[in-house]
């Protein structure tokens, strides 16, 4: 019997990309709901075997803007409690630290954005996902929130430099993440052309960018292929 898992898409370009490439490639079958267009999150997890929150441009707080964001929450709970393996991705990942009792924040430092090498917490190296994966690992963000404060509980098992709570694990099924491992060169180059006037104004190069994500996609479908096989397996 096929695997379902239920895939919660916040806007249009932000899709289960290569990690739905991968998982379906596993053989599990992804029920992606966009309720930007009008799909109905469901009320409980039943029938599902996992659980992805991808991110998107809304704020962790801003339901008056994504107003399906409180049955993101519920969904996220459930899952928890359910011991459902659980992905949350950017948005998704605050809105599962939030959840669980953590905090979340604007930086006040500015928006981390690009390929930033991550540091491994000793914890990573026993984690299901996360362990014997290379030192410096590339992970994409795209992100102006931040956690600033995990769970109560929550293990830490990544970070960047000016971003501490990069992965983490609360329980044994579920993870946040504030990077995207879904995304490769086609959703870069969306991305860095949409976001254009922002990004020059940053004082980033766009089209830079997109050339360094393709120049380590090879690494890419490496690193998170082996997590979201690793997840696949879990479900």
């Amino acid at each position: 019997m096929s695997r379902s898992v239920l895939v919660v898409e916040h806007e249009d370009g932000t899709g289960p990309e290569y990690l739905g490439e991968v998982l379906a490639g596993e053989g599990l079958l992804l029920d992606v709901r966009r309720p930007y267009l009008g799909d109905p999150l469901p009320d409980t997890l039943a029938g599902y075997d996992g659980l992805i929150v991808l991110g998107g441009t809304p704020g962790w707080g801003d339901d008056h803007v994504a107003p399906w964001l409180p049955a993101a929450r519920v969904l996220l709970r459930r899952a928890l409690d359910e011991e459902l393996p659980l992905l949350g991705v950017c948005l998704g990942g605050q809105l599962l630290a939030s959840v669980a009792g953590g905090q979340v924040a604007r930086s006040e430092a500015g928006p981390e954005i690009g390929l930033h090498p991550l540091s491994w917490r000793p914890e990573a190296a026993t984690d299901v996902l996360f362990s014997d994966l290379p030192p410096g690992a590339p992970a994409m963000q795209w992100h102006y929130d931040h956690i600033t404060e995990l769970p109560l509980g929550a293990v830490l098992l990544a970070s960047t430099d000016r971003f501490p709570h990069q992965a983490y694990r609360l329980g044994e099924r579920a993870w946040g993440m504030q990077f995207h491992m879904e995304v490769l060169t086609p959703a870069a180059k969306e991305w860095a052309s949409s976001d254009r006037d922002a990004l020059v104004g940053l004082g980033l190069d766009p089209d830079g960018l997109v050339e360094e994500v393709r120049d380590a996609e090879p690494q890419l479908r490496d690193v998170w292929g082996r997590v979201a096989r690793r997840w696949a397996a879990l479900v």
